[in-house]
C-alpha cells in the first residue's frame, strides 16, 4: 500500500482518535492519497484516501455495519474536512 508522508499527514491524528476511542489490540492506518492524486473527488490535499484496520474488543456483539458506523462517528471531523474515501476493516479479537 502507498503511504504518503508530509507535514500535514493526518495518519497520526486518525491513529490517535481510533486508539483513544476503541482501545484496539491491533490498529493500522494507511494514507493512500498519493495513489489517488488527480482522480475525480481527490482534492489534492494528501489526506483524501485512508484505509484502516482495527481489531478491538469494543466491537464484540456488534454487526460489521455497526462497527463501520462507530468508526465514521469517531472520524466525523476528518470526513467533513476532506477525507473523501475511508476503507475499513473492523474485527473483533480472534476473528
Amino acid at each position: 500500500m502507498t503511504t504518503q508522508t508530509n507535514a500535514m499527514d493526518w495518519t497520526p491524528r486518525i491513529t490517535e482518535k481510533l486508539r483513544d476511542a476503541l482501545d484496539p489490540v491491533e490498529l493500522d492506518v494507511w494514507n493512500e492519497s498519493a495513489a489517488h492524486a488527480g482522480h475525480a473527488g481527490s482534492p489534492g490535499t494528501g489526506n483524501s484516501h485512508f484505509r484502516v484496520r482495527v481489531v478491538s474488543a469494543r466491537f464484540v456483539g456488534t454487526k460489521p455495519v455497526e462497527r463501520h458506523r462507530m468508526i465514521y462517528t469517531i472520524l466525523a471531523e476528518e470526513l467533513a474536512s476532506g477525507v473523501h474515501a475511508l476503507a475499513i476493516e473492523a474485527e473483533i479479537p480472534g476473528q
